[in-house]
Protein backbone atom coordinates (compact mmCIF):
# COMPACT_ATOMS: atom_id res chain seq x y z
CA UNK A 1 0.00 0.00 0.00
CA UNK A 2 1.81 3.41 -0.88
CA UNK A 3 1.96 6.62 1.23
CA UNK A 4 -1.13 8.10 0.07
CA UNK A 5 -3.61 5.53 0.54
CA UNK A 6 -2.33 5.02 4.29
CA UNK A 7 -2.81 8.60 5.07
CA UNK A 8 -6.36 8.96 3.61
CA UNK A 9 -6.89 5.45 5.70
CA UNK A 10 -5.89 6.95 8.61
CA UNK A 11 -7.72 10.18 8.39
CA UNK A 12 -11.02 8.45 7.74
CA UNK A 13 -10.50 6.41 10.86
CA UNK A 14 -10.17 9.69 12.91
CA UNK A 15 -13.12 11.35 11.46
CA UNK A 16 -14.91 8.16 12.32
CA UNK A 17 -13.84 8.03 15.88
CA UNK A 18 -15.04 11.98 16.30
CA UNK A 19 -17.95 11.41 15.13
CA UNK A 20 -18.80 8.20 17.10
CA UNK A 21 -18.00 10.26 20.42
CA UNK A 22 -19.92 13.14 19.43
CA UNK A 23 -23.01 10.81 18.64
CA UNK A 24 -22.45 9.41 22.23
CA UNK A 25 -22.56 12.36 24.04
CA UNK A 26 -25.10 13.81 22.32
CA UNK A 27 -27.34 10.64 22.72
CA UNK A 28 -26.60 10.07 26.37
CA UNK A 29 -27.98 13.42 26.79
CA UNK A 30 -31.33 13.19 25.18
CA UNK A 31 -31.72 9.98 27.04
CA UNK A 32 -30.91 11.43 30.56
CA UNK A 33 -32.03 14.58 30.49
CA UNK A 34 -31.21 16.69 33.95
CA UNK A 35 -34.66 16.16 36.52
CA UNK A 36 -35.97 19.42 37.34
CA UNK A 37 -38.03 19.28 40.59
CA UNK A 38 -41.41 21.09 39.94
CA UNK A 39 -42.11 23.72 42.74
CA UNK A 40 -45.18 23.72 44.66
CA UNK A 41 -45.86 27.00 45.67
CA UNK A 42 -46.37 26.77 49.92
CA UNK A 43 -49.32 28.13 51.04
CA UNK A 44 -49.96 29.18 54.11
CA UNK A 45 -50.89 26.17 56.62
CA UNK A 46 -54.75 25.85 58.24
CA UNK A 47 -55.87 23.86 61.16
CA UNK A 48 -57.68 20.71 59.66
CA UNK A 49 -59.47 18.03 61.24
CA UNK A 50 -57.77 14.54 61.07
CA UNK A 51 -61.05 12.46 61.05
CA UNK A 52 -64.33 13.41 60.95
CA UNK A 53 -65.52 15.84 64.22
CA UNK A 54 -69.22 14.80 64.89
CA UNK A 55 -71.53 17.60 67.36
CA UNK A 56 -70.11 18.09 71.00
CA UNK A 57 -66.19 16.02 70.16
CA UNK A 58 -63.73 16.95 72.35
CA UNK A 59 -60.26 18.54 70.78
CA UNK A 60 -57.70 16.42 71.33
CA UNK A 61 -53.84 17.08 69.77
CA UNK A 62 -54.64 13.88 67.37
CA UNK A 63 -58.06 15.13 65.89
CA UNK A 64 -56.60 18.26 64.17
CA UNK A 65 -53.35 19.32 62.98
CA UNK A 66 -52.09 22.24 60.44
CA UNK A 67 -51.86 21.41 56.66
CA UNK A 68 -50.81 23.75 53.85
CA UNK A 69 -53.52 25.05 52.21
CA UNK A 70 -53.82 27.46 48.79
CA UNK A 71 -53.64 31.01 49.68
CA UNK A 72 -56.44 32.43 47.00
CA UNK A 73 -58.79 29.72 49.13
CA UNK A 74 -57.77 31.52 52.83
CA UNK A 75 -60.62 32.88 54.96
CA UNK A 76 -60.79 35.14 57.59
CA UNK A 77 -62.51 32.33 59.94
CA UNK A 78 -60.01 29.54 59.65
CA UNK A 79 -56.94 28.95 62.23
CA UNK A 80 -53.33 30.07 60.82
CA UNK A 81 -50.32 28.36 61.79
CA UNK A 82 -48.39 30.56 63.72
CA UNK A 83 -50.95 32.57 64.68
CA UNK A 84 -53.41 30.15 66.62
CA UNK A 85 -52.39 28.79 69.59
CA UNK A 86 -52.65 25.08 69.60
CA UNK A 87 -52.61 24.64 73.12
CA UNK A 88 -55.51 26.62 73.97
CA UNK A 89 -57.78 25.20 71.17
CA UNK A 90 -57.06 21.40 72.94
CA UNK A 91 -60.52 20.82 75.24
CA UNK A 92 -62.52 23.11 73.19
CA UNK A 93 -65.77 21.43 71.99
CA UNK A 94 -66.94 21.24 68.15
CA UNK A 95 -70.56 23.26 67.99
CA UNK A 96 -70.92 22.12 63.89
CA UNK A 97 -69.70 19.07 62.56
CA UNK A 98 -66.66 18.88 60.62
CA UNK A 99 -65.56 16.66 57.86
CA UNK A 100 -62.41 14.56 57.75
CA UNK A 101 -59.81 17.28 55.68
CA UNK A 102 -62.29 20.02 56.15
CA UNK A 103 -60.64 23.24 57.78
CA UNK A 104 -61.72 24.04 61.00
CA UNK A 105 -63.13 27.50 61.66
CA UNK A 106 -63.35 29.88 64.65
CA UNK A 107 -67.01 29.41 65.04
CA UNK A 108 -67.02 25.40 64.70
CA UNK A 109 -65.72 25.01 68.09
CA UNK A 110 -66.33 26.77 71.87
CA UNK A 111 -64.40 27.31 74.49
CA UNK A 112 -64.74 26.18 78.19
CA UNK A 113 -66.61 29.32 79.91
CA UNK A 114 -68.08 30.49 76.54
CA UNK A 115 -71.61 30.59 75.67
CA UNK A 116 -73.00 27.43 74.39
CA UNK A 117 -69.74 25.69 75.79
CA UNK A 118 -72.53 22.88 77.93
CA UNK A 119 -74.66 22.30 76.01
CA UNK A 120 -72.44 21.42 73.00
CA UNK A 121 -70.32 19.25 75.59
CA UNK A 122 -73.46 17.41 76.36
CA UNK A 123 -74.61 14.26 74.36
CA UNK A 124 -77.47 13.86 72.34
CA UNK A 125 -80.48 12.93 74.93
CA UNK A 126 -78.80 13.97 77.55
CA UNK A 127 -79.42 16.90 80.63
CA UNK A 128 -77.13 18.91 82.34
CA UNK A 129 -78.02 19.58 86.34
CA UNK A 130 -75.95 21.03 89.40
CA UNK A 131 -75.97 19.23 92.71
CA UNK A 132 -75.02 21.13 95.82
CA UNK A 133 -72.10 19.28 97.57
CA UNK A 134 -69.11 20.51 100.37
CA UNK A 135 -65.78 19.77 101.21
CA UNK A 136 -67.24 16.79 103.14
CA UNK A 137 -69.50 15.17 100.07
CA UNK A 138 -67.35 16.29 97.40
CA UNK A 139 -64.18 14.09 97.68
CA UNK A 140 -62.44 16.86 99.39
CA UNK A 141 -61.83 18.85 95.93
CA UNK A 142 -60.59 15.96 94.19
CA UNK A 143 -63.14 15.61 91.66
CA UNK A 144 -62.64 17.37 88.18
CA UNK A 145 -64.42 18.09 84.90
CA UNK A 146 -64.66 14.66 83.10
CA UNK A 147 -63.85 12.88 86.01
CA UNK A 148 -66.84 9.76 86.46
CA UNK A 149 -68.49 9.43 89.99
CA UNK A 150 -71.13 7.87 91.43
CA UNK A 151 -73.66 9.45 93.53
CA UNK A 152 -74.49 8.21 97.22
CA UNK A 153 -77.86 9.05 98.97
CA UNK A 154 -77.78 9.57 102.76
CA UNK A 155 -81.05 9.67 104.72
CA UNK A 156 -82.77 9.39 108.44
CA UNK A 157 -86.01 6.86 108.10
CA UNK A 158 -88.77 7.47 110.84
CA UNK A 159 -91.34 5.29 111.80
CA UNK A 160 -94.81 5.66 111.51
CA UNK A 161 -95.28 7.44 114.68
CA UNK A 162 -93.12 10.41 113.60
CA UNK A 163 -90.71 9.98 116.56
CA UNK A 164 -86.71 10.06 117.28
CA UNK A 165 -86.70 6.46 118.86
CA UNK A 166 -86.07 3.72 116.14
CA UNK A 167 -84.90 6.39 113.52
CA UNK A 168 -83.42 4.32 110.93
CA UNK A 169 -79.94 5.92 109.15
CA UNK A 170 -79.24 4.59 105.51
CA UNK A 171 -76.82 5.16 102.86
CA UNK A 172 -77.84 4.32 99.03
CA UNK A 173 -75.79 4.35 95.97
CA UNK A 174 -78.93 5.75 93.68
CA UNK A 175 -76.66 6.19 90.53
CA UNK A 176 -73.12 5.14 89.43
CA UNK A 177 -71.03 6.70 86.01
CA UNK A 178 -71.89 10.01 86.30
CA UNK A 179 -69.82 11.98 84.02
CA UNK A 180 -69.04 15.57 85.96
CA UNK A 181 -68.82 18.18 82.85
CA UNK A 182 -68.17 21.75 85.42
CA UNK A 183 -67.69 22.22 88.95
CA UNK A 184 -69.16 25.75 90.34
CA UNK A 185 -68.74 27.58 87.08
CA UNK A 186 -65.82 26.38 85.76
CA UNK A 187 -65.50 23.51 82.97
CA UNK A 188 -61.85 23.11 82.88
CA UNK A 189 -59.24 22.04 84.78
CA UNK A 190 -56.75 24.70 85.96
CA UNK A 191 -52.77 23.95 86.02
CA UNK A 192 -49.86 25.57 87.37
CA UNK A 193 -46.53 25.16 86.64
CA UNK A 194 -47.70 21.52 85.15
CA UNK A 195 -49.19 20.74 88.46
CA UNK A 196 -53.23 20.56 88.58
CA UNK A 197 -54.64 22.62 91.10
CA UNK A 198 -57.24 21.11 93.78
CA UNK A 199 -59.47 23.61 95.14
CA UNK A 200 -63.38 23.65 96.98
CA UNK A 201 -66.79 23.66 95.01
CA UNK A 202 -69.58 24.23 96.22
CA UNK A 203 -72.06 22.63 93.89
CA UNK A 204 -70.87 20.23 90.84
CA UNK A 205 -72.58 19.84 86.93
CA UNK A 206 -73.14 16.37 86.08
CA UNK A 207 -74.48 14.53 82.55
CA UNK A 208 -77.64 12.69 83.14
CA UNK A 209 -80.68 11.29 81.24
CA UNK A 210 -83.91 13.17 81.19
CA UNK A 211 -85.47 10.30 84.00
CA UNK A 212 -82.06 10.41 85.83
CA UNK A 213 -82.51 14.10 86.37
CA UNK A 214 -85.91 13.67 88.02
CA UNK A 215 -84.32 11.43 90.35
CA UNK A 216 -81.89 13.65 90.98
CA UNK A 217 -84.08 16.48 92.08
CA UNK A 218 -86.02 13.93 93.95
CA UNK A 219 -83.42 12.85 96.27
CA UNK A 220 -81.86 15.89 96.91
CA UNK A 221 -85.53 16.55 99.12
CA UNK A 222 -85.14 13.17 100.88
CA UNK A 223 -81.26 13.34 102.23
CA UNK A 224 -77.63 14.30 101.24
CA UNK A 225 -76.07 13.37 98.13
CA UNK A 226 -72.62 12.48 98.59
CA UNK A 227 -69.95 11.98 95.57
CA UNK A 228 -67.93 8.44 95.19
CA UNK A 229 -65.14 9.02 92.35
CA UNK A 230 -64.45 6.07 90.07
CA UNK A 231 -61.44 4.36 88.98
CA UNK A 232 -60.88 4.82 85.72
CA UNK A 233 -60.57 1.07 85.25
CA UNK A 234 -63.84 0.01 86.26
CA UNK A 235 -65.15 2.31 83.25
CA UNK A 236 -63.18 -0.07 80.97
CA UNK A 237 -63.88 -2.87 83.03
CA UNK A 238 -67.48 -2.21 82.80
CA UNK A 239 -67.72 -1.36 79.46
CA UNK A 240 -65.93 -5.03 78.29
CA UNK A 241 -68.90 -6.51 80.32
CA UNK A 242 -71.38 -4.60 78.55
CA UNK A 243 -70.02 -5.36 75.13
CA UNK A 244 -69.93 -9.08 75.86
CA UNK A 245 -73.41 -9.04 77.56
CA UNK A 246 -74.78 -7.57 73.96
CA UNK A 247 -75.77 -4.30 76.05
CA UNK A 248 -73.47 -2.00 73.91
CA UNK A 249 -73.45 -3.84 70.44
CA UNK A 250 -71.02 -2.33 67.49
CA UNK A 251 -72.30 -2.99 63.90
CA UNK A 252 -70.68 -4.78 61.51
CA UNK A 253 -68.71 -3.00 58.92
CA UNK A 254 -68.48 0.20 61.24
CA UNK A 255 -65.40 2.16 60.60
CA UNK A 256 -62.72 3.15 63.65
CA UNK A 257 -64.55 6.37 63.86
CA UNK A 258 -68.06 5.15 64.02
CA UNK A 259 -66.51 2.03 66.74
CA UNK A 260 -64.60 4.75 68.85
CA UNK A 261 -67.57 7.10 69.08
CA UNK A 262 -70.24 4.23 70.02
CA UNK A 263 -68.03 2.87 72.77
CA UNK A 264 -67.40 6.76 74.16
CA UNK A 265 -70.94 7.06 74.23
CA UNK A 266 -71.69 3.67 76.19
CA UNK A 267 -68.49 4.79 78.49
CA UNK A 268 -70.14 8.16 79.35
CA UNK A 269 -73.66 6.43 79.86
CA UNK A 270 -74.62 6.84 83.66
CA UNK A 271 -75.59 3.36 84.91
CA UNK A 272 -79.03 3.40 86.52
CA UNK A 273 -80.53 0.35 88.90
CA UNK A 274 -78.92 -2.13 91.00
CA UNK A 275 -78.05 -0.36 93.36
CA UNK A 276 -76.32 -1.34 96.78
CA UNK A 277 -77.56 0.19 100.36
CA UNK A 278 -75.92 0.17 103.96
CA UNK A 279 -77.48 0.67 106.90
CA UNK A 280 -77.10 1.71 110.76
CA UNK A 281 -77.15 -1.89 111.65
CA UNK A 282 -74.23 -2.71 109.22
CA UNK A 283 -71.99 -0.30 110.48
CA UNK A 284 -72.99 -0.61 114.59
CA UNK A 285 -74.93 -3.16 116.75
CA UNK A 286 -76.29 -0.32 118.51
CA UNK A 287 -78.10 1.40 115.23
CA UNK A 288 -81.20 -0.41 113.59
CA UNK A 289 -81.05 -2.17 110.62
CA UNK A 290 -85.19 -2.44 110.00
CA UNK A 291 -88.40 -0.45 110.93
CA UNK A 292 -91.74 -1.31 111.60
CA UNK A 293 -94.13 -0.22 109.13
CA UNK A 294 -97.16 -1.64 111.33
CA UNK A 295 -98.04 -2.49 114.86
CA UNK A 296 -95.70 -4.79 116.53
CA UNK A 297 -96.59 -7.36 119.62
CA UNK A 298 -96.57 -6.15 123.06
CA UNK A 299 -93.81 -7.48 123.99
CA UNK A 300 -91.73 -5.63 120.93
CA UNK A 301 -93.55 -2.19 121.30
CA UNK A 302 -90.81 0.42 123.38
CA UNK A 303 -91.57 2.06 125.88
CA UNK A 304 -91.88 5.16 124.37
CA UNK A 305 -94.44 3.75 121.86
CA UNK A 306 -97.96 5.20 122.79
CA UNK A 307 -100.50 2.12 123.21
CA UNK A 308 -102.27 0.53 120.39
CA UNK A 309 -100.09 2.65 117.92
CA UNK A 310 -97.72 1.72 115.70
CA UNK A 311 -94.10 1.06 117.13
CA UNK A 312 -90.56 0.06 116.32
CA UNK A 313 -89.38 -3.52 117.11
CA UNK A 314 -87.17 -3.32 120.10
CA UNK A 315 -83.22 -3.05 119.04
CA UNK A 316 -81.98 -6.38 120.34
CA UNK A 317 -78.60 -6.47 122.49
CA UNK A 318 -75.73 -8.74 121.84
CA UNK A 319 -76.15 -11.21 118.85
CA UNK A 320 -78.74 -12.22 116.59
CA UNK A 321 -80.35 -14.84 113.98
CA UNK A 322 -82.62 -13.99 111.76
CA UNK A 323 -85.56 -17.07 111.70
CA UNK A 324 -87.23 -17.68 108.92
CA UNK A 325 -91.00 -19.15 108.80
CA UNK A 326 -92.85 -19.83 105.68
CA UNK A 327 -92.92 -15.85 104.50
CA UNK A 328 -92.23 -14.33 108.53
CA UNK A 329 -88.61 -13.31 109.41
CA UNK A 330 -88.22 -12.55 112.72
CA UNK A 331 -84.68 -11.62 114.72
CA UNK A 332 -84.37 -13.68 117.72
CA UNK A 333 -81.68 -12.81 120.01
CA UNK A 334 -78.51 -15.38 120.81
CA UNK A 335 -79.23 -16.99 124.58
CA UNK A 336 -82.62 -14.91 125.37
CA UNK A 337 -84.72 -17.07 127.15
Amino acid sequence: MDKKKLMLLLGALVVAIGTAMAARTLFAGASAPKAEAAQVPQGPKVLVAQRALPVGTIITADSISFQAWPKEMIQDAYFLDGEADMNKLLGTVVRYPVTAGQPVTQGALVSPGDRGFLAAALGPGMRAVTIPVSARTGVAGFVFPGDHVDLVLTQTVRGNDGGSSGTLKAAETILRNVRVLATDQSTETEIVEGKTVVRGFRSITVEVTPKIAEKVAVAQTIGTISLALRSLADNQAELDQAIASGTVKVPAGATKEQEEKLIGQAMNRPIDGATTFVTGGDVSRFQRRTVASAPMAPRTVTASAPAGGPAFAAAPQGPVVRVTRGKNTSVEQVGRR
